[in-house]
């Protein structure tokens, strides 16, 4: 336990000096540190942040500020170095490096709905496009003008595709990577656009439009339901705050009938 103690001091001694290049320490153990990157990290920053936003980058931070973190409380405890304590730097330092996340998780919870909506109408756009060309030209043709969220994954997309990729392993990539609502029903389905001929094209094709309809119009569904449910929320909190205001002025004027 003493030698790895020492081992993390000198560690951080050297990088404190610049001995050792944090960021190249960080790149040459980034294999180990990737284990600890969430499946839906990539996600949830573009979610966020836009296409502008580089998920590694960020991933890299959060194991900085974490180390870091382990490392001022190792130096806080240096006098009294314990099993405990170095639990407790380690417990805290795991903290750091989830909090991001965790803030990422919580904007995509609260802002759900919006996110899931763009699948389906980014979906209805490239359809038209999928009427005059070829499924790989008509996504490569929609990138400019869809939901940044969804801009860096297309290019990864027309990239397998274009490097010799016919099966469904880029459509089901793009699925797992942006999870939303029913992106692996419609990556199966795109992908099946791009097969046969032209009659079997315009047949699934017609599939696929029927299916983004009805996903457009369960979203806007759901929406109106969210906003009868806020206006819910609303008329009975003016309920309640009126029949409160309503009693306290009725009490008042009993204490002073009676006073």
């Amino acid at each position: 336990m003493e030698i790895v103690i020492i081992a993390i001091i000198i560690l951080f001694v050297l990088i404190y000096n610049k001995t050792i290049d944090k960021n190249k320490f960080i790149n040459d153990n980034k294999k180990y540190v990737e284990v600890a990157r969430e499946d839906d990290y990539n996600f949830l920053v573009y979610a966020r942040y836009g296409e502008s936003a580089d998920p590694d980058i960020l991933f890299q931070k959060r194991v900085t500020f974490a180390i870091a973190t382990f490392f001022i409380f190792m130096f806080m405890f240096i006098d009294e170095i314990s099993l405990i304590n170095i639990i407790l730097s380690c417990l805290v330092a795991f903290g750091i490096f989830k909090m991001p996340y965790m803030q990422l998780k919580k904007y995509y919870k609260q802002h759900l709905h919006h996110i899931d909506i763009m699948l389906p109408y980014y979906l209805k756009s490239l359809e038209i496009l999928i009427q005059h060309y070829t499924v790989p030209v008509a996504i490569g043709k929609s990138i400019n003008d869809a939901p940044d969220i969804f801009k860096p994954g297309l290019r990864v997309l027309i990239e397998k595709i274009n490097s010799g990729d016919s099966t469904i392993t880029p459509y089901m990539d793009f699925a797992n990577e942006y999870p939303v609502r029913d992106s692996m029903r419609m990556m199966r389905l795109l992908y099946r656009l791009g097969l046969g001929g032209q009659e079997k094209k315009q047949e699934r094709l017609l599939m696929f439009s029927r299916t983004v309809s009805n996903l457009q119009a369960k979203a806007r569904e759901t929406k109106y339901k969210e906003r009868l449910d806020h206006m819910g929320n609303q008329t009975m909190i003016m309920l309640v705050v009126t029949g409160v205001s309503v009693m306290v002025v009725i009490l008042s004027s009993m204490m002073t009938m009676l006073g």
